[in-house]
């Protein structure tokens, strides 16, 4: 690890700072889309058109690497990060919004395929596991650490918008001026999901319903908490919450699904995350309760993306994996797309308990649909499936790939380890 860390410290750090202004940015929308007046569907449609915008970004961006390289690429959609951040108090109009969250989701989409492409570039084969780890507790630490950053400002001015654009323009010295060398990038074609669903059907279904899932969660907590009657150190302790609760769970969850069935752990996951949202949902009024309701919607969904895309490993060979995790992310997009716009349907049709009932029907829904699967196909032993890598459902696919990339190194390891022995 203090390798990784030695090597990687610059990335890191820009990485966390961008992470800080993304966090932050999210947050603030969605308390001053209250401030200004904007109804929940409108809101919804804010927020879902990120999500529009990231997975747009993670089809194209690769080819624009590949024409121009990553150090233009990542300063051109910087720049347009930093810019887009300042019009958003400038114009307050929820159809500009919209139009300003889907360039910003793109661009942060392509900016993340940069960062993670010099990670990646910078790990060994005996590192890149560590390497992946690490990345991951940047990116839930940053996002945390940007809820607390509200506090410090006026929701209804200038200033909360302008130190996003600072951060993410802070960022571009740690990345760009890292003694990393440019990598050669090169996209993987995917599986058609036609193949992809015969390979894994839980997979398929799971990573859709949870990318809905965690979109809501993502998108509009903030929503949610200003149409609760929050103030604004409750929604951004609120909000820390879902994330905590991620930080402490990604690891032992890890652990426990290598060594056993991995269909039992992903309804296990989803059935408790499920119950968080109704505890949410059922008792609304209580702040309290509401914090733990995040935490353990928090501590479940995040680890189980990684755990869908391990479990879909344990039916693909080694030379399929990364074919397999861009068609993951390309489902799991479009779950996210209509997250948010159906969260907030929900939610002004019933109030803003919608938001814990919408997420808690699709996570039950993943329960029951992996309670089914169990009982096409026997399961897999542990000791054939292939190994657990802890992936945030808000990396791109460059990230992915490399847990991809990581995994089938070490399912030919212990191919090797099993020959010689």
């Amino acid at each position: 690890m203090i390798q990784v860390l030695r090597s990687s410290w610059a990335l890191l750090l820009g990485l966390m700072l961008l992470m800080l202004g993304n966090g932050l940015q999210g947050t603030l929308l969605g308390v001053r889309g209250e401030i200004e007046g904007f109804s929940t569907f409108q809101m919804s449609l804010v927020m879902s058109t990120y999500f529009a915008g990231f997975l747009g970004g993670s089809r194209l961006a690769p080819g624009m690497i590949r024409r121009v390289g990553h150090v233009r690429v990542f300063a051109a959609l910087a720049s347009f990060i930093s810019a887009v951040l300042i019009l958003y108090p400038a114009y307050a109009n929820p159809y500009a919004w919209m139009v300003e969250r889907l360039i910003i989701g793109f661009c942060f989409s392509g900016v993340y395929v940069t960062t993670e492409s010099w990670l990646n570039n910078a790990a060994t084969n005996e590192t890149r596991g560590q390497s992946l780890a690490l990345y991951s507790i940047v990116q839930v630490l940053g996002i945390l650490s940007a809820q607390g950053i509200l506090l410090l400002g006026d929701p209804a001015g200038f200033v909360l918008f302008i130190v996003p654009s600072i951060l993410v323009s802070i960022s571009f010295a740690p990345i760009l001026l890292s003694i990393s060398p440019t990598p050669a990038f090169e996209s993987t074609k995917p599986m058609s999901l036609k193949e992809l669903y015969k390979t894994s059907p839980l997979s398929i279904v799971g990573v859709f319903l949870v990318g809905g899932a965690f979109s809501a969660q993502f998108g509009m907590a903030a929503v949610f908490g200003t149409q609760a009657g929050m103030s604004i150190p409750q929604i951004s302790l609120f909000i820390s919450m879902f994330y905590v609760g991620a930080v402490l769970a990604l690891f032992p969850l890890g652990w426990l699904s290598d060594r056993m069935d991995r269909r039992l752990l992903i309804g296990c996951e989803a059935v408790i995350a499920g119950v968080g949202a109704l505890l949410g949902f059922v008792f609304g009024d209580n702040f309290y309760v509401l914090l733990v309701a995040a935490a353990i919607i928090g501590s479940m969904i995040n680890p189980l993306y990684s755990l869908l895309l391990a479990y879909l490993n344990d039916y693909l060979d080694t030379d399929q994996m990364a074919a397999g995790s861009a068609g993951m992310m390309f489902i799991n997009g479009l779950g996210a797309i209509g997250g948010p716009v159906l969260t907030g349907w929900v939610m002004t049709m019933v109030g803003p308990g919608g938001f814990f009932l919408f997420i808690a029907t699709l996570l039950l829904a993943t329960a029951g649909y992996a309670a089914y699967r169990m009982t096409r196909r026997p399961g897999m032993s542990s000791d054939d499936t292939a190994s657990y890598v802890p992936v945030m459902m808000s990396a791109s696919p460059v990230a992915v790939e490399a847990a991809q990339e990581w995994a089938a190194e070490a399912a030919e390891d212990a191919a090797a380890d099993e020959s010689t022995a």
